[in-house]
């Protein structure tokens, strides 16, 4: 499983909600270059990227980017360390 289909899974699976995750991703420039972005602030799961609200407006953050998904303090997906 990949980050996309762990996100499809908190969408639309009953047993879990998207706006529980916390996603992990790399962001340059940011502390540590690492962000985390709420589930509630994905608005759409492209074929190759996610698109997020942030305050300047919404972007796209390809799926290579994520480090990690999160819901209720468990870790659900994790990329592979090289």
């Amino acid at each position: 499983m990949g980050p996309r289909d762990a996100l499809n899974k908190l969408r639309w699976h009953p047993e879990f909600d998207l706006r529980e995750a916390e996603v992990t991703i790399v962001h340059r420039g940011a502390p540590a270059d690492v962000k985390v972005i709420g589930g509630g602030d994905i608005k759409e799961l492209g074929p190759a990227f996610m698109r997020v609200i942030t305050p300047e407006g919404e972007v796209e953050i390809p799926y290579h980017r994520i480090l990690q998904i999160e819901v209720r303090k468990q870790v659900l997906w994790k990329k592979r360390e090289v």
